[in-house]
């Protein structure tokens, strides 16, 4: 397994980046799906999609340590959850990398190609704040980590109906910082991410909470 990196993440937290090369053959062999997470994949059409669906929960059982892999359940919302940990989880998949974080308060993780499109795509989730944080040699890396971070918080939040431009703020920089705010709900996340040279990497944990 092309396992890229395994760390930890604001201890006792974890997260960790995967190169998808496998077979789908392998990875089936491998990530011993349950009856329900079965069904789910019946319903994903194209390969390289169910490799990233296997590689990302067999990614987060390998980080568990565990030698019998647990069911990856989600919720009415669509937030995943190990029934029977004490940790939150969170995955992601882009084409050839899936990824995963885990940890005692609210987290989400997402990766990101770089594409020049997201350019265009800017106004829709950048606000005029983090429009100030840019620079002309790092644009494009900066919106990727932006719109990256945002899907992060968004996921550890578990709940949809989120506007990335007006409910979600970001702060670059070597300690990098999120906010949600939605109503009577604010939530602060420490942000932590990776560049590459194809795509970001962007994992969210909420600051400032007891673990459960």
């Amino acid at each position: 397994m092309p396992l890229l990196f395994h760390d930890s993440l604001l201890p006792p937290g974890e997260w960790g980046l995967w190169s998808i090369t496998e077979s789908e053959d392998w990875l089936r062999g491998q990530c011993k799906l349950f009856p329900r997470e079965e069904d789910q994949l019946l319903y994903i059409k194209g390969e390289e999609r169910r490799r990233e669906f296997l590689a990302a929960r067999q990614l987060l059982h390998v980080m568990s340590g565990r030698r019998e892999r647990a069911e990856l359940v989600k919720d009415e919302d669509g937030k995943p959850h190990l029934p029977d940990s004490k940790f939150f989880v969170s995955i992601s998949h882009t084409v050839g990398y899936s990824a995963a974080v885990a940890h005692p308060q609210p987290c989400g993780i997402d990766v990101q190609r770089i594409v020049p499109r997201i350019v265009k795509l800017a106004p829709k989730f950048v606000g005029a704040g983090e429009r100030k944080q840019l620079t002309e040699k790092e644009e494009l890396e900066q919106l990727h980590l932006i719109w990256a971070a945002k899907e992060a918080m968004y996921k550890a939040y578990g709940r949809r109906q989120l506007d990335f431009k007006r409910n979600l703020f970001v702060e670059l920089g070597e300690t990098a910082t999120g906010r949600l705010r939605r109503g009577a709900v604010g939530m602060d996340f420490e942000l932590a991410y990776k560049i590459y040279p194809t795509f970001v990497l962007v994992a969210a944990v909420q600051c400032g909470l007891r673990p459960r």
